[in-house]
């Protein structure tokens, strides 16, 4: 009888050891999670605003924009970084659809509801000259944050630049909603002209797709670590 009442005490007592060892470790776990940079990615348009279209294709930017950052997520995730995206389906992150002022503030509210550490709006761009090519980054002019972000991405995106266009960009300033909605480091990453026809042909190449991932996720990881204004 003493013996079999050890043997259940000293079970009771590993059991309670490893429970809370066990709770330790989540503790930990989830405290190393939450330490983790979240990073809020905003495909851009949505829903009936479909942005611009593609040159030969009339592909939709709002497409392709849900697309890339989709790819944005699942490299960020797979770096250690946690997301949170402005919109996951061809929609907007309006509750009524095609009202575009909601779906800017509803944006918004995404944006300071996560408190991110940076803000990466996906774009494709367009100009009246079929010639222009490329990715180009815009940034506000009044956050430093902002545009240091802004020069990582387009350092990074200029690798691609240099390869498809023959050049590179410098990031630029611009007075949009989503740069000035909130305080956090934010961008807009345009990720090719839809007014021209090879970028428009890059744009709808998955292999292109992931390499223009791998930059913006580059220039993201180049600013949180290695930037001395940080």
């Amino acid at each position: 009888m003493f013996r079999a009442k050890t043997a259940l005490l000293i079970t009771a007592c590993v059991t309670a050891i490893a429970v809370t060892v066990l709770a330790v470790w989540g503790v930990a776990d989830l405290k190393q999670a939450s330490a983790a940079p979240l990073i809020v990615i905003d495909p851009g348009h949505g829903g009936t605003d479909g942005g611009v279209t593609g040159a030969e294709t009339k592909v939709k930017e709002a497409e392709i924009n849900l697309e890339i950052s989709l790819l944005l997520e699942e490299e960020l995730t797979r770096r250690g970084f946690n997301t949170v995206k402005t919109r996951s389906s061809s929609g907007t992150a309006a509750i009524v659809a095609g009202e575009k002022q909601q779906d800017m503030e509803r944006r918004k509210e995404i944006i300071l509801s996560a408190n991110p550490s940076l803000v990466v709006s996906i774009h494709c761009n367009k100009f009246p000259s079929s010639s222009r090519r490329g990715a180009q980054v815009f940034f506000n002019p009044l956050s430093e944050s902002g545009q240091a972000l802004a020069k990582r991405l387009q350092d990074s995106l200029n690798i691609l630049n240099l390869v498809e266009v023959g050049r590179g960009y410098t990031a630029l300033s611009g007075d949009y909603y989503i740069l000035n909605c909130s305080p956090y480091p934010s961008a807009i990453v345009e990720c090719g002209f839809l007014s021209n026809a090879e970028d428009e042909r890059l744009l709808l190449s998955q292999d292109y797709r992931t390499k223009l991932v791998n930059a913006v996720a580059d220039g993201i990881q180049r600013f949180l670590f290695t930037d001395s204004s940080r």
